[in-house]
C-alpha cells in the first residue's frame, strides 16, 4: 500500500467534525489543495441577492453575508481508480464564493472558478456544471509567501496579483466561531435551469492559520457584479488539505 492510500484510509475515517454523516454512494475524485488564502469581506445581503439564483437561500453570519476570494493550487487531482504513482495533475485555482444553505445542509455558491487546466476546466463544466474559466495564472510558492497571479482574458475578464503568507501557527477554530462558520462547509451548490444539485465533498477540519496579504490588483469579484467594500478582508492561509468529492445530484 503506498503512503497515499494510507493518508485516503486515515481521512476518510475521521468524520467526528461533519456536522452529518458521510455519503453512502462512492465519492469520485481526490485533491489536494495547498497554499489556500481566504479572503473575506463582508456584503449586505440585499447586494448580493440579484446575484444567486433565487431558489438558494442565502446564510448570513449575524445578518451579514460573506464573499471570499480564495487563491491556491492543487495536485492528485485524480478520479477513483486512477493509479497513485507518478504524472499527478497539478494546476492553481481561484474562485470567488458566497455561503448558501439548503435542506439543513449549509455549503458554497461559487461566482466564478478560474484554473489553469484546459481540461479540468471542461470537465468541472461538464461534471459539475460550475462556472469555470480558463485562465493563464501563475504561482511562486515560498514556506512564508506565496505569489500568486491570475489573468482571465475571457468575457468576463478579471485579474487576481497579490502575494500572501501565514503569520500564526496552525489552529482548528470552534463551532459558532466565525472562521469555522466561513471553513466548515461539506457541500457546494450550483443551479440549472432552477434546479439545485448538490455536491457532497470530504476532508478534515481546516488547519487555519491567522495570514497577511499585499493584493496589488483584484477584479475577480467585480467580474460577478460584486462590490466588494473598501476594507481591508479577514484573512486566513492553509498550507495543505486533502478533499474528497462524491458526484453532483439533482436535490430539487
Amino acid at each position: 500500500m503506498f503512503e497515499w492510500d494510507v493518508r485516503m484510509d486515515d481521512v476518510l475515517r475521521a468524520v467526528e467534525h461533519r456536522p452529518w454523516p458521510l455519503p453512502s454512494a462512492p465519492w469520485i475524485m481526490s485533491q489536494v489543495w495547498h497554499d489556500l488564502l481566504f479572503a473575506h469581506w463582508q456584503v449586505p445581503p440585499e447586494e448580493l441577492r440579484p446575484l444567486v439564483p433565487e431558489v438558494l437561500p442565502l446564510q448570513t453570519f449575524n445578518g451579514q453575508c460573506w464573499v471570499a476570494v480564495t487563491p491556491f493550487h492543487m495536485s492528485h487531482v485524480l478520479p477513483r481508480g486512477m493509479p497513485s504513482i507518478g504524472g499527478h495533475p497539478k494546476f492553481p485555482e481561484l474562485n470567488v464564493r458566497t455561503y448558501v444553505t439548503f435542506d439543513g445542509k449549509p455549503g458554497v455558491y461559487f461566482f466564478s472558478l478560474d484554473a489553469a487546466s484546459l481540461g479540468a476546466v471542461l470537465a468541472a463544466r461538464a461534471w459539475f456544471r460550475l462556472p469555470y474559466f480558463y485562465s493563464r495564472m501563475r504561482v511562486t510558492a515560498g514556506e512564508q509567501r506565496i505569489e500568486y497571479h491570475c489573468e482571465r482574458r475571457v468575457s468576463p475578464q478579471a485579474e487576481f496579483h497579490g502575494n500572501y503568507g501565514p503569520v500564526t501557527p496552525p489552529q482548528l477554530r470552534s463551532p459558532g466561531t466565525l472562521e469555522h462558520w466561513l471553513t466548515e462547509r461539506y457541500c457546494l451548490y450550483t443551479v440549472v435551469r432552477r434546479s439545485i444539485f448538490r455536491a457532497e465533498i470530504h476532508h478534515l477540519q481546516w488547519p487555519l492559520q491567522d495570514a497577511k496579504a499585499e493584493i496589488a490588483v483584484n477584479t475577480m469579484a467585480a467580474a460577478a457584479g460584486i462590490c466588494l467594500p473598501q476594507v481591508r478582508p479577514l484573512l486566513h492561509f492553509a498550507r495543505e488539505l486533502q478533499v474528497y468529492v462524491w458526484p453532483l445530484r439533482r436535490i430539487a
